[in-house]
């Protein structure tokens, strides 16, 4: 649910760049564009999920491992979400240009689709899985400091001494 206010912010902003006013129409291009936005943002976190269980499930699950299988998830969508906004925005393009009969509703119904779609795209890449790695890294670390054994110290010379603490 976090691509929706992405993909929000893109369609207010090429509305407004159009200087289209808000319209039933305009809304029901914000309501196709809050379902494809959607869509995308939560198969962007089963595909990250999926490569962070798969790493765990090995027995691996330091923050190494979380920043490898979020580049590894990230990396497996980037195709799907480039195909989904190639197909909707190059389907859409042509109504924006068009000058028929019913073109000014139809523009107003594109318009945010369109620009929803860049800034959704954009930010879904790079924010989603920056969040995720932020969400699962305070997993990791409780989970360490869980199985951490209550008195352990450091071998010596591993700290160095800091001045004025002997």
């Amino acid at each position: 649910m976090l691509s929706l206010p992405f993909a929000l912010v893109g369609g207010i902003w090429l509305i407004w760049l159009l200087g289209y006013n808000w319209s039933v129409a305009v809304a029901i291009g914000f309501i196709a564009l809050a379902g494809v936005a959607a869509e995308t943002g939560v198969v962007m976190l089963i595909y990250l999920d999926h490569a962070w269980k798969a790493r765990t499930a090995n027995g691996r699950g330091s923050l190494w491992d979380l920043y490898e299988a979020v580049m590894e998830g990230g990396a497996e969508r980037v195709r799907p979400k480039m195909m989904t906004v190639t197909a909707i925005t190059a389907g859409l393009l042509p109504i924006l240009w068009g000058t028929g009969t019913g073109a000014s509703v139809m523009k107003r119904i594109a318009a945010p689709m369109v620009g929803g779609m860049i800034s959704s795209t954009l930010l879904t890449l790079l924010v989603i899985p920056a969040i995720y790695s932020l969400w699962r890294q305070q997993e990791v670390k409780v989970e360490r400091s869980e199985t951490a054994p209550a008195t352990a110290t450091p071998p010596a010379g591993l700290i160095p001494d800091l001045p004025g603490t002997r």
